[in-house]
């Protein structure tokens, strides 16, 4: 068409299809891992998961994915290969046809090798065995089968899809640090259908422990609540009565603040990936479309159990915090009032204070003003009859006389004189 695309049209319609499920034959199994490094996202090393990936490529001579690639499927040794690199997390995915006759046999991890997992550039936060297997033909053996496998106290089980299979986990970390899911499959179901299931388990089990980061940090910030709550509350108390130090008091309440703030910085972002993790993971389980199996419970019943108490004390741990920025901020703001008003009131007595001086200067400087004039006229009258002596003696006007007729005359030029001055002065 004669009409120009969009640059990122292409690439945008990719990302739909960039991350495919994987298709899996029945019986199999799969290793997941979930490398998380321990730094925040936006300073992650991206260039060092890509090279960790790219050293396990050349361990088996497998092709290269591109520079700028987020994600990767390919062939090492008998394994299909699937990395997918995320914002705050890497994965690795393993699958191989067939199932060892060891139920969640460690050696099957030994795809990823000691000594390269001993160079990852972050720490595991997610290790699965999944045993993909295809449906006993008596399915009343199968809840003795799980209980052998699993912890009964904590297995959650369920058919999925429609009845097409039937998974089941206890989300307990055996000694060799893997957690186990079980697959059985019903006959007839596809590669791909059985490719999303276990996925949708990789990523239930990936987004509970992502999201239940936040509850370790909730934690912390308890403690360092529970620390200054009851500060808070002396110094919101203390501004109903009078408190020797106002300003003292509103410089502990603007510490407070700044600390608080500082603590809604730090679990920000923990925060809010808690909670959209969260929102992944009830999404990823109502995918699953489970009913109840023999009187199991259900994934979505465990986590309900489990997991969203968790979550509930996350939100509540971020409610409380801003609970708290917002009463130490209107106490800062009551307190700062006070603070204003105290200041106006000593203003306003400065002032007085200062008007009474002013009174006082102008008093003095009235008076000042009288000397100055008398003082002046004092040497100016004796100027005076030197100048007019010649003139008053050709007059036979004596000395005396002639000092009393001029005398009122320079006092009254003399303060005409300071008068004026005054004036320009004060214009």
């Amino acid at each position: 068409m004669p009409i120009e695309d969009h640059p990122q049209r292409y690439a945008l319609v990719n990302e739909l299809h960039a991350r495919p499920f994987p298709s899996l034959e029945v019986p199999c199994h799969a290793v997941y891992l979930a490398i998380k490094q321990p730094v925040a996202a936006a300073s992650r090393d991206r260039a060092a998961d890509r090279a960790q990936l790219v050293d396990l490529l050349d361990r088996h001579g497998g092709p290269h994915p591109a520079p700028e690639a987020s994600h990767y499927s390919g062939t090492i040794g008998h394994h299909d290969l699937k990395w997918e690199n995320h914002t705050e997390f890497t994965t690795y995915s393993a699958f191989r046809k067939g199932i060892a006759e060891r139920p969640f046999d460690p050696a099957r991890a030994e795809v990823f090798p000691d000594d390269w997992l001993a160079r990852m550039p972050g720490t595991r936060l997610v290790s699965l065995l999944i045993r993909v297997d295809v449906m006993p033909e008596d399915e009343a053996d199968l809840p003795t089968m799980l209980e052998d496998w699993f912890v009964p106290e904590s297995l959650a089980a369920s058919t999925v899809n429609d009845g097409a299979a039937i998974v089941a986990g206890d989300f307990r970390i055996d000694p060799a640090g893997h957690m186990h899911f079980a697959v059985f499959v019903r006959p007839g179901t596809s590669p791909r259908r059985v490719g999303r299931i276990v996925q949708r388990l990789c990523e239930i089990e990936t987004y509970r422990a992502m999201s239940m980061l936040g509850l370790a940090r909730a934690r912390e910030l308890g403690t360092r609540l529970n620390a200054l709550d009851p500060q808070l509350l002396d110094l919101v108390a203390s501004i109903d009565g009078n408190p020797p130090h106002p300003e003292a008091t509103l410089h502990n309440l603007l510490a407070i603040s700044a600390e608080l703030e500082r603590l809604a910085v730090q679990s920000f972002f923990r925060f809010g990936a808690t909670t959209a993790y969260e929102a992944i993971l009830h999404q990823r389980i109502a995918a699953l479309r489970e009913s109840r199996m023999t009187g199991r419970q259900t994934f979505a019943e465990f986590m309900m159990r489990r997991y969203d108490p968790a979550m509930r004390t996350v939100k509540s741990a971020e409610v409380r915090l801003h609970s708290m920025m917002d009463r130490a901020r209107h106490a800062a703001d009551l307190l700062r009032t006070r603070v204003d008003v105290d200041r106006s009131a000593q203003n306003q007595k400065l002032l007085e204070s200062m008007d009474r001086r002013a009174d006082l200067a102008l008093r003095l400087q009235h008076t000042v003003e009288g000397l100055s004039v008398v003082a002046i006229s004092y040497y100016s009258v004796n100027l005076a009859a030197y100048l007019a002596y010649p003139a008053t003696e050709a007059l036979a006007i004596s000395k005396g006389m002639a000092t009393a007729i001029l005398t009122p005359l320079v006092i009254l030029a003399v303060w005409l004189m300071v008068r004026r001055i005054r004036r320009h002065m004060e214009h």
